[in-house]
């Protein structure tokens, strides 16, 4: 068995790191300055070649302090590659914004920009490739057998299954379970290829022999009195220990950790929203949007106008309560599509297909989503947003709060005039259990990026719906 030591592997990647930096400062300074391509005389101009070549004291150390921040020395086993890019490209942007104000603010105008952006360019790529073969080639040395982790699961839980679902999936992780130990299981039970090896207090045994690279522990809830005996347990091994909590039953998406001095505290509910500086700027493109959409929509806004009120008894706008942030009620605005009602039978359900209470006019506003628009204002008051989880009416939450798990969520951001399940089809008379999945992926993963998908994506898929009866 070939242990994995990961101070090893981060030695060799700041080595080839630093070597692929200077290695793309090079080629950079080449191109710019003496390549078939240049039209400079690398003996002529303000700074010689010796001045360029001194700038490697800073930039070389100043590469790999930036790669450290970005997390690019961190195990590679289980991290995404597409990740690795990302922040290989993030450090080099921070590297290049801080080289260009230090040269601002020492007035220094004779390095050539051209050839920082060469540097910045080929630095990104030859890092990119690097990265990548040694990934490639790690891979290649685990499927051979070799440089593999062993690991030994403490607890049979759906965090375990779970595990094992992902380890089996990902074999260029390198990662092999020997086994389970679980005191509720009958030994002997397997597990996707994995065996329950025997009781938890074979840790005594199994440990000593020091075939394992790591420990996972991986307890059910109801298990969790006994934590504190297995980590002591596995702490005076020596062996790597690692807790994966079994909480996917209480908050099935990725949870967020903040310390509130030195007391890691987990919230059960990820809300990038409730980040103040992403408030705010929602808030101002809710405002620019909506203020944009009623300059564009005048014209259509003012003809459905017009048409519902030559067509039926009532009035043009139509106000209905509906619950918002926070479990606050608002009225919603639509133009009227429906006879004038009871509220008693008003509040009888959805409307459905061919439904006898919608009118001529109000079946083309609802397929067309025109009905919509006067919920713009809706956005102006703050009310709601231009993307968010669709509002319910007050009675319909009463009802699936009890009925569908993790209901409520959607009620911590503002609702929206469209929104990601909206535009995957769940509208109408769908399945609130998948529309909520959508509206909470959303909600954990709101950027303001999948704001501007979204609306783009209603351009094409949210206005006219099947299922918008």
């Amino acid at each position: 068995m070939i242990k994995d030591n990961q101070k090893y592997f981060n030695r060799l990647h700041v080595v080839l790191d630093a070597l692929v930096v200077a290695a793309s400062y090079m080629l950079a300074w080449y191109l710019k300055f003496a390549g078939p391509f240049s039209n400079s005389d690398p003996n002529v101009g303000a700074l010689s070649m010796g001045t360029y070549f001194e700038m490697l004291i800073l930039i070389v150390p100043g590469c790999l302090i930036l790669y450290y921040t970005f997390n690019l020395y961190t195990a590679k086993r289980a991290t995404v590659h597409k990740y690795e890019i990302l922040n290989i490209f993030q450090a080099n942007t921070v590297g290049l914004i801080i080289l260009m104000a230090g040269w601002y603010m020492v007035s220094q105008i004779h390095f050539s920009r051209l050839m920082m952006g060469y540097f910045y360019i080929i630095n990104i790529t030859l890092t990119a490739l690097v990265r990548s073969l040694i990934r490639v080639l790690l891979q290649y040395f685990r499927e051979k057998g070799y440089n593999l982790k062993y690991i030994l699961l403490v607890g049979y839980s759906r965090a375990a299954e779970e595990y094992i679902g992902r380890i089996n999936s990902n074999p260029q992780w390198g990662y092999v379970v020997r086994g389970i130990l679980d005191d509720s299981v009958p030994s002997g039970t397997v597990y996707k290829g994995v065996k329950v090896l025997g009781r938890i207090d074979n840790l005594h045994y199994i440990l000593p022999q020091n075939k394992l690279d790591e420990i996972a522990i991986t307890l059910s809830l109801k298990d969790y009195d006994h934590l504190e005996r297995i980590v002591d347990m596995c702490e005076k091994s020596g062996v790597h220990t690692k807790f994966i909590p079994d909480y996917n039953s209480l908050f099935p998406s990725r949870p967020y950790t903040e310390d509130l001095m030195g007391l890691p505290v987990i919230n059960i509910r990820y809300v990038p929203l409730s980040n103040t500086l992403n408030w705010i700027s929602k808030r101002i493109v809710d405002i620019a949007t909506a203020l944009a959409g009623l300059v564009v929509s005048a014209p259509v806004m003012l003809g459905a106008a017009i048409a519902v009120g030559c067509t039926s008894r009532g009035p043009i706008i139509f106000k209905q309560e509906r619950i918002g942030l926070h479990n606050k009620p608002f009225k919603m605005y639509k133009f009227r599509t429906m006879e004038v009602q009871k509220p008693s039978k008003e509040a009888q359900g959805w409307t459905t297909k061919d439904d006898p209470r919608v009118t001529k006019v109000g079946k083309f506003l609802r397929r067309t989503s025109i009905d919509e628009l006067p919920q713009l204002f809706n956005i102006l008051k703050g009310n709601m947003s231009v993307v968010g989880p669709r509002p319910e009416r007050p009675q319909f939450v009463e009802k699936f709060k009890e009925e569908i798990p993790r209901y409520m969520v959607k009620h911590q951001v503002r609702p929206g005039l469209t929104g990601w399940a909206q535009i995957n089809g769940y509208r109408g008379d769908t399945s609130i259990k998948r529309r909520i999945e959508y509206d909470i992926f959303y909600i954990e993963n709101w950027t303001m990026s999948f704001d501007i998908k979204i609306m783009f994506l209603t351009i094409f898929k949210g206005f006219i719906n099947k299922n918008a009866y």
